[in-house]
């Protein structure tokens, strides 16, 4: 993954140890390197946790 994005493995090891959140941008690059459409993820996500407040 960290090839993929062009960043040290050190980056995304504080995702996955939680020292790190992520933002848009960088979601929507690691959905990508993952090969997914991440408005689809985005969609699955919050359909599995409730949809905001309208």
């Amino acid at each position: 993954m960290a090839k993929k994005l062009g960043r040290p493995q050190s980056f995304i090891a504080k995702y996955e140890g939680g020292e790190r959140r992520i933002d848009v941008v960088e979601f929507v690059a690691i959905a990508r390197a993952l090969g997914v459409d991440p408005v689809k993820l985005f969609r699955d996500f919050l359909s599995t946790r409730g949809s905001a407040p309208k």
